[in-house]
């Protein structure tokens, strides 16, 4: 490594404390911030000199997922003694529009939530698989950290705690994930369902 290698690495460490640059963090989140989930992200970087950039990405609802879900309540026996369900009968593309007006809905709160808390927030809501799109936009911005944050229910954490230990293989970045709608203290604890991913 060169005098001008070490040069840099230093500097690029003491950046974020000089007040001149961007500090910019990826969020993956399941559903909009709350208040207190905003307010938590923030204080994650109060030392931070530098503008923290947060750059925010929302999954679209799967409109497919979300009727083989609803059809996936009904008993075996309900399907047997019920007439078939016509596929037809379900407006695919209104359900599709009421998927993104909802997931837009909920970047735009989020977005708020952060803004409340005294950040600087940009965001966008994909439709690309959650980790790459992750991945995408931490090269794009050049992100110091990504932080996920999911729903505080034990079948999300079970399915999305992936979405952690994936983006820590395809990120070079430290990922943190979060409980949304839990404070530090209750994911230490252990009182709610908790922090992973440290």
């Amino acid at each position: 490594m060169s005098d001008t290698d070490n040069l840099a690495d230093s500097n690029d460490h003491d950046t974020i404390h000089d007040g001149q640059g961007t500090y910019d963090v990826v969020l993956l989140v399941e559903q909009a911030l709350s208040p207190a989930d905003a307010a938590q992200v923030r204080s994650l970087h109060s030392e931070i000199e530098d503008q923290v950039v947060y750059h925010v990405l929302l999954p679209l609802e799967d409109a497919a997922a979300r009727i083989e879900a609803s059809m996936g309540t009904l008993g075996a026996g309900d399907l047997m003694a019920a007439p078939a369900l016509a596929m037809n009968d379900v407006d695919i593309e209104a359900l599709r529009k009421e998927c993104e007006d909802t997931s837009n809905a909920e970047l735009e709160q989020t977005l708020a939530a952060i803004s409340a808390a005294g950040g600087k927030a940009t965001g966008t809501v994909t439709s690309e698989p959650p980790v790459d799109a992750l991945a995408a936009l931490v090269s794009t911005v050049d992100a110091r950290e990504a932080i996920i944050l999911t729903r505080p229910h034990v079948v999300a954490e079970f399915f999305h705690v992936d979405w952690t230990s994936r983006a820590r293989r395809k990120l070079g970045v430290p990922v943190l994930h979060l409980i949304e709608h839990e404070n530090f203290d209750e994911q230490a604890s252990g009182q709610g369902e908790g922090v992973s991913g440290l």
